[in-house]
């Protein structure tokens, strides 16, 4: 079966500040984040300010293909 065009499309975003500084020593991981989109509404890439645990600080968290 071929995919379904729904409107509202499931994405991830990951933290830009723990990927752009490269993982810390301290830090285990980077901070990914699972939601859903209306891609009608925003066609282009969606950026959210979240809490992310291993800055320990509210980053921006950008969309990510899968």
């Amino acid at each position: 079966m071929a995919k379904s065009k729904d409107v509202r499309v499931t994405i991830i975003l990951e933290c830009t500040s723990c990927v752009r500084n490269g993982v810390n020593k301290e830090s285990t991981g980077i901070s990914r984040y699972i939601t859903q989109k209306n891609r009608h509404n925003t066609p282009s890439r969606l950026e959210l300010k979240k809490l992310c645990p291993y800055c320990y600080k509210h980053t921006i968290h950008g969309e990510i293909k899968k």
